[in-house]
């Protein structure tokens, strides 16, 4: 049986992660996060969010497109540096609208406020506990016992 590759874990790590903190670069150099919904990941390493086009982080993204996202849950963290973009596709809003997005953007997908933002993957680092938080607790204990290190998986790479 072959192991999978780094780029595989990273998508199939991401799909169970679904919150980001994405942090952008205001015009005075400040940095900003905010928690945002990742609607899909691409095998290309492509994500997609919606949001509402008259925010403080669409400005941002429209200055400087390099963006952080980190994600975190159940033992498993990814933390990812790329360039962002405003996008203008209905088919796209509408393929990965959602009740959650209306709860935001309650004009729907046809609404002048709605937009896209794609986040192209320049580089992801992830670390992965096999087994989730009990796993990671007995691993933590472990190598506290036994001097060996903790039960990781860890990678980084470059899709683009």
């Amino acid at each position: 049986m072959s192991n999978p590759s780094p780029e595989s874990t990273f998508v199939e790590l991401l799909d169970g992660l679904h919150i980001a903190m994405f942090t952008t670069r205001g015009t005075d150099g400040t940095l900003r996060s905010i928690p945002m919904a990742r609607q899909e990941v691409d095998a290309s390493a492509e994500l997609w969010f919606i949001t509402a086009r008259d925010t403080e982080h669409v400005r941002d993204v429209r200055t400087d497109p390099n963006v952080l996202l980190t994600f975190a849950g159940g033992g498993t963290w990814v933390a990812l540096t790329g360039k962002a973009a405003v996008v203008d596709d209905l088919d796209k809003l509408k393929e990965l609208w959602s009740t959650f997005a209306e709860a935001w953007l309650p004009e729907g997908p046809e609404g002048e406020n709605s937009a896209l933002i794609r986040v192209d993957v320049d580089t992801a680092e992830y670390w992965d506990s096999p087994g989730g938080r009990t796993a990671s607790v007995l691993s933590l204990v472990k190598s506290k016992l036994t001097g060996e290190t903790y039960d990781s998986t860890h990678d980084t790479i470059h899709p683009g």
